[in-house]
């Protein structure tokens, strides 16, 4: 898959730009292509009642549709000029100035979303400070479904078999980081995992080596709305998805009915393959935790 370059992240410190009607009509329909063709799968799928173990969860997990990626926000900091027509002058907190330009009403969407910028501040912020944690295999995947039976969350074979997979997770050592990854271990699972997140310690202990917690990047761009400019949502959307598409090849599912080939995390190659792709997605995640902040900053410096 292709990633396309991304608009330079708007400075906290610059004045507003106004983007001509040429200009933002453009973008906003470059956008909605790009949108489109990364959701074509998805949506071609759910017209034939498919299911899609891997690409669905973007789906489920993330409550957002298609639709929903195909809206351009300019992003705070922007203006469209001769926009009294766009759309976007009717969707929640855009305001329309006397001159018909159109743009993040920034006090109402601060008076409604303020907690949640400073959530998000205060964990993204964190998360960068810390060097990346490699070493964790993805062995979260396969907490979930040990000793749990024939009843798994996807519709997908055990590589392994239940009593190999098993045997992986008595094997190793677990140590996961991420609460949304470790509230889902089945309840033999938990007291194997080295550490214990909650909610209340999240901030301080999500670090960018986690695949789940650059997965989020999508999630938080997605709670700040129009704060985030279209381009940079849908670079964290094309980042959640090459980590879900490693994050299910490295578990204990086959998923070889999809073309892919196993990371198998139970061996040393396996291993290294894993922490080499680890470590890309870290530096990659860093690059966008760094630009969603800088949007932050606009709105709230």
């Amino acid at each position: 898959m292709t990633v396309t370059e991304p608009h330079p992240a708007p400075s906290p410190t610059a004045e507003r730009v106004v983007l001509d009607a040429a200009t933002w009509r453009a973008r906003a329909d470059a956008h909605a292509e790009r949108a489109d063709a990364l959701t074509a799968g998805h949506r071609a799928r759910r017209a034939s009642g498919e299911r899609h173990a891997i690409e669905d969860f973007l789906f489920e997990y993330y409550p957002a549709k298609p639709a929903h990626l195909r809206r351009w926000h300019p992003g705070a900091g922007s203006a469209l000029a001769d926009a009294a027509d766009a759309p976007q002058a009717a969707w929640r907190w855009y305001r329309t100035a006397a001159d018909a330009t159109v743009a993040l009403d920034v006090e109402a969407f601060l008076a409604d979303r303020g907690s949640t910028v400073e959530y998000v501040r205060a964990l993204l912020s964190a998360t960068a400070s810390r060097p990346a944690a490699t070493g964790c295999f993805g062995l979260h995947e396969w907490a979930m479904v040990y000793r749990e039976g024939d009843a798994h969350r996807h519709p997908l074979p055990l590589r392994l078999g239940e009593e190999g997979t098993d045997a992986v997770v008595e094997g190793h050592r677990i140590r996961c980081t991420h609460i949304d990854a470790f509230r889902f271990f089945t309840p033999d699972a938990v007291p194997r995992n080295t550490l214990q997140p909650t909610r209340e310690t999240q901030v301080a202990m999500e670090q960018p080596g986690c695949l789940h917690a650059n997965m989020d990047l999508y999630k938080w761009a997605l709670k700040l709305g129009p704060v985030v400019p279209g381009d940079l949502l849908l670079d964290c959307f094309e980042l959640a998805l090459a980590i879900r598409s490693t994050d299910m090849q490295a578990s204990p599912y086959d998923v070889s009915s999809y073309g892919l080939e196993a990371v198998a995390i139970e061996t040393p190659e396996g291993k290294a393959e894993y922490v080499r792709r680890q470590r890309d997605f870290a530096a990659r995640s860093q690059v966008l935790r760094a630009r969603l902040l800088a949007a932050l900053d606009v709105v709230s410096p």
